[in-house]
């Protein structure tokens, strides 16, 4: 345990809280001198750390900005605080993620993401071989041979190249250390200042648990890399590519300018609702079951009422069942989901099977009214039931469009007519079906 003192950015008196000989001291040590070096104002600067040892970081830095987040995802964090930063504040903030070996690769798919946006942001890699605030069990980085808690006859496997995967990331500064080493305090230094995505793997003993279970020393860490074919010092330095907000200025920006601006809807005054009104629509995937329970919703936004819409399908999406429930009221609605149902609507089979498999009769009351396809056998129910032949006149992908046509005309929920010309405007001649002349004096 010992003592800091004169540090521009560490806590005053900060006593580190690691085991005795821990690689963690010296890196946050270094850590401190580089970005001395680099005179950046503590305000400019953010640590995110991990969940582990190293996630002990953050009292120790209390002059600048430390965001401690959960296991594997302090790259992820870190991405959105420097993109943030970079597209929508000042543009100085330099962003620093603290995380062991073990978080590392819970985080893996976080790092490669960030190295492929080229994101400005440094990842410092404290790899001490294992999981040392958990027990020491092996992690991603133990090398071959290695005994750890979970490896207690040796690690059968070889260690993951984590600068190897930076490097086909496309990172741009990429470089492996040893904690004892010297210049470490000024290569993390360099990887700061380097415009984008930067990594740096620091070799350390974790004194707790490898050193007492394997014979090393801080003196072998170097050639333990090389036996697993791992090079040191600085594996890539490309100052080439773009910075993800240089890019995104560049291109995604000019994109936005060319596009269109966006559309609102226009409400007007059009309806005489004076309660939430709550459908339930079912029937069969590739139907357009959802697409035209959102035609109702925008027809009533358009006529100044509130909706919600809430759509459920298998993952198959192509297949099976396409189900949709929609709310819309005179006033704001805060949820989604129809817990009792004034329509329900089913215009298939697999329609039908899904609202029984998702037990429906617990959502109706006498109340409800059903609009069915014709072809569609429902199970007595105390409501009322309408049978229109919505596929045969409609056709499969038209007959929730034909059900609620229905509703809005005989239910006078609002104005028909903004129905009617939004289906104009999709459908054209064919919105004479809707109109009714071919179904609804079948009823």
């Amino acid at each position: 345990m010992q003592v800091q003192e004169n540090c521009t950015y560490m806590t005053s008196g900060a006593v580190m809280p690691f085991c005795k000989g821990c690689g963690h001291s010296n890196i946050l040590k270094k850590l401190n001198e580089a970005l001395g070096e680099l005179k950046l104002d503590p305000k400019d600067v953010c640590l995110v750390t991990d969940i582990g040892c190293i996630g002990l970081t953050d009292a120790l830095f209390d002059k600048v900005h430390t965001v401690h987040t959960t296991h594997g995802r302090s790259t992820g964090f870190a991405t959105g605080i420097a993109v943030a930063d970079k597209v929508l504040a000042e543009k100085r903030l330099k962003t620093i993620v603290l995380i062991g070996d073990g978080g590392s690769m819970i985080g893996l798919l976080h790092i490669v993401n960030a190295a492929l946006m080229n994101v400005d942001l440094t990842v410092i890699v404290a790899n001490n071989f294992l999981f040392g605030m958990t027990g020491g069990q092996q992690s991603s980085l133990t090398p071959e041979h290695f005994i750890t808690q979970t490896t207690p006859f040796g690690n059968m496997n070889p260690s993951l190249d984590i600068c190897g995967i930076a490097e086909a990331s496309k990172a741009g500064f990429i470089a492996r250390a040893v904690a004892s080493d010297k210049d470490l305090s000024g290569l993390m230094a360099k990887a700061i200042q380097h415009s984008g995505f930067s990594i740096v793997e620091i070799l350390e003993l974790c004194t707790e648990h490898a050193t007492k279970r394997n014979d090393l020393k801080g003196s072998m860490l170097a050639k333990m890399a090389e036996a697993e074919g791992h090079k040191l010092g600085i594996l890539r330095n490309d100052v080439e590519r773009r910075e993800f907000s240089v890019k995104y200025a560049a291109d995604v920006q000019s994109h936005l300018k060319e596009m269109k601006p966006p559309r609102f809807i226009e409400p007007i005054e059009g309806h005489k609702l004076k309660m939430p009104v709550g459908f339930i629509i079912s029937g069969s995937a590739g139907e357009r079951v959802q697409s035209s329970a959102g035609m109702l919703c925008q027809a009533a936004l358009r006529c100044g009422l509130e909706v919600t819409q809430k759509n459920d399908n298998p993952v198959t999406q192509g297949s099976g069942f396409s189900l949709s429930e929609v709310i819309i009221s005179p006033e704001e609605i805060n949820y989604t989901g129809v817990s009792e149902a004034d329509f329900v609507v089913v215009v298939s089979e697999t329609g039908m099977k899904e609202l029984k498999a998702q037990d429906i009769y617990q959502r109706i009351s006498d109340k409800t009214v059903f609009i069915v396809d014709e072809s569609i056998e429902l199970d007595e129910v105390s409501s009322k039931v309408i049978k229109l032949p919505l596929r045969k006149m409609c056709g499969g992908d038209k007959a929730s469009l034909g059900a609620l046509d229905y509703v809005i005309r005989n239910y006078s929920l609002f104005d028909h007519e903004i129905f009617i010309k939004l289906l104009e405007k999709k459908f054209g001649e064919y919105s004479k079906i809707f109109r009714g002349e071919y179904y609804l004096d079948l009823v």
